[in-house]
């Protein structure tokens, strides 16, 4: 069954010309299959990550960008106006956290039918449900599904890009399949841009050819949507970052440094939940918890031994060509882990994972198929628990530590800390986002003001200095007030005209 269903495209991996004009058949409910997955995974977020939990660090720094709840926070080099750009139908009027979640989470349900839906001409429709809900029930995937961050939409345009190249390749004058193309290559970098080259590296290569056969518009497609992605990002490294290779190597500082740095035992450690793990130290997480890390592999090969024997080797060579390039940097060129970094990888893995269980099933006979379908349901619903059980401790940990943000911002209100207002020092983006204020930093990566300068503008506006309660403030502020806000303390700037009132 397997094989019959995907006939009308065996013959077009066979030649290099393009197929024989009659469209191909289209898997019956396979579409129906991934709107139910779709949907499942839109509440799932809702459910299990909920409305209410606050902005994360990087998220304050997005939506501070487009939100005029309070001043934008400093954009560093890495960074792109993607996600500002994704929450700016939301953030720009409403300051409810709980509005954003509701339709990010919509829209990534809708982003994950639409990439998977790319797929029906190419693989079978039950093949592509069980891809997205491998994809979708990832502690990772569902965390980051309802958060303004770019790495969720860096899968979702490489699953689209991935599927349109792929029937572009197959059929030169299918329109659909090259916007799709280009605009799977755009969200990507208008999201990451360098995420989006090493996304796309397989296939620029494979573009390569098309070029020497006359038929150009594949490669157009796919570098036209990398260049309008990439676009805005070239230009303000030009206006804000004094030139493109320099907003690269402040990028590349940043991150510690990219380079040859094997990082494969911080992205285990941070399977247990950790959001960032820099320094990436301590003990690594629970056996059961990186079991589905390790059968990542043995199963996506499987899954390619049997896409040879169902003709289906191009289609599922390339993702998976596609995946280990994307994942690459963030397991040998970077010194740090987040697990999020990997979501296009493992976006790109369910597919040939997904088509090695069903072979499991499938091709199983008489008393073994029983023995089958019991043993991966039972591996699939132990790895569900897994899930579910880091999933919940993550959003739980996230939760508190933003729920302390807030009860900082609260207090620091109570003390006169009102806009126009300046913070800086520990975890001052968030806090200040929440408190309307002004973040800055005096030093590090973020390093934009000094402490003469802040100094300055305590004499005019509230200024506050925050540190643990065990921590020193800087220099400039030592002989300030401090007061304990939330789990920190606040050193606030001595009032003058129009400052802090008392």
């Amino acid at each position: 069954m397997v094989r019959t269903a995907d006939i009308p495209l065996a013959g077009a991996e066979r030649a290099a010309g393009p197929p024989s004009g009659h469209p191909p058949a289209r898997h019956s409910g396979g579409r129906r299959g991934i709107a139910l997955v779709a949907v499942a995974f839109t509440l799932a977020q809702l459910l299990l990550v909920g409305p209410g939990m606050g902005l994360g660090w990087d998220e304050t720094v997005y939506v501070s960008q487009v939100s005029g709840h309070a001043p934008a926070a400093f954009f560093s080099a890495p960074r792109a106006r993607g996600v500002p750009l994704l929450v700016a139908p939301v953030a720009s009027w409403s300051s409810s956290t709980a509005l954003l979640r509701v339709y990010l989470a919509l829209l990534s349900g809708l982003g994950l039918f639409v990439a998977l839906c790319a797929w029906r001409h190419l693989f079978p429709g039950r093949l592509l449900a069980l891809a997205g809900a491998l994809f979708a029930t990832l502690w990772v995937t569902l965390f980051y599904g309802p958060q303004a961050m770019p790495n969720y939409w860096v899968a979702v345009g490489a699953l689209l890009c991935v599927a349109c190249f792929l029937r572009a390749r197959a059929a030169p004058r299918n329109r659909a399949a090259l916007w799709g193309v280009g605009l799977g290559a755009a969200l990507m970098a208008w999201m990451r841009p360098t995420d989006a080259v090493w996304a796309t590296l397989p296939l620029l290569v494979l573009a390569v050819p098309e070029l020497r056969r006359g038929r150009p518009w594949l490669p157009v497609a796919l570098v036209a949507g990398l260049v309008a992605g990439a676009a805005e990002w070239v230009v303000e490294a030009y206006t804000g970052y004094g030139g493109l290779g320099q907003r690269l190597a402040d990028g590349s500082r940043i991150q510690g440094g990219l380079g040859w740095n094997i990082a494969v035992d911080d992205q285990m450690r941070s399977l247990g939940g950790r959001i960032l793990c820099r320094p990436c130290t301590g003990a690594m997480p629970d056996t059961a918890v990186m079991v589905w890390w390790f059968a990542l592999l043995p199963l996506a090969a499987a899954g390619l031994v049997a896409a040879v024997r169902a003709r289906r080797t191009a289609r599922t060579l390339l993702p998976l060509a596609c995946a280990a390039t994307a994942a690459f940097p963030y397991l040998f060129m970077i010194g740090y882990a987040a697990p999020r970094f990997l979501l296009p990888a493992y976006a790109l893995l369910s597919l040939p994972v997904a088509g090695a269980l069903v072979r499991l099933v499938t091709v199983a006979r008489g008393a073994w198929r029983p023995a089958a379908v019991t043993a991966v349901v039972l591996g699939l619903a132990g790895h569900l628990a897994v899930q579910y059980a880091v999933l919940d401790d993550t959003v739980r940990e996230a939760t508190d530590s933003r729920r302390d943000w807030a009860r900082a911002a609260a207090d620091l209100r109570e003390l006169g800390v009102r806009p126009p207002c300046v913070l800086t020092g520990r975890d001052a983006v968030p806090i200040a986002f929440r408190a309307g204020c002004a973040s800055v930093a005096t030093s590090g990566h973020n390093a934009n003001t000094t402490g003469k300068a802040l100094a300055r503008t305590g004499r005019s506006r509230p200024v506050a200095v925050l540190t643990s309660r065990r921590g020193r403030p800087p220099a400039f502020a030592r002989t300030w007030e401090h007061h304990r806000v939330g789990i920190l303390l606040a050193y606030l700037a001595p009032t003058g005209p129009g400052g802090r009132a008392s």
